[in-house]
């Protein structure tokens, strides 16, 4: 009897990262008035007006503004609530 064949495996070795988080990114639109997108800011994630209004500012002068953070689906659904309000958003990983 023959001895089994040795098979030959490369060393892997197991490296882990972390998740990264997903961010809702509110962009700058001509349409929506500053002072609506701050309401908005204030209602869905209920963020104190000086906080919204600062984001809200980042999106009018840089042309957008990270909103939200968290597992990608979570920040679909915050993605999905600010299109039924009417602003222009999407998700990228962070």
């Amino acid at each position: 009897m023959t001895a089994p064949a040795q098979l030959d495996r490369p060393e892997v070795e197991d490296v882990t990262t972390p998740d990264r988080p997903w961010v809702a990114i509110v962009w700058n639109d001509p349409v929506n008035l500053m002072s609506y997108v701050t309401h908005v800011l204030m209602e869905l994630f209920g963020y104190p007006r000086a906080k919204a209004e600062a984001m809200m500012l980042d999106v009018h002068h840089k042309g957008r503004a990270a909103v939200s953070s968290g597992t990608r689906e979570s920040v679909e659904h915050d993605v999905a609530r600010l299109h039924a309000k009417g602003l222009w958003a999407t998700l990228q990983q962070d």
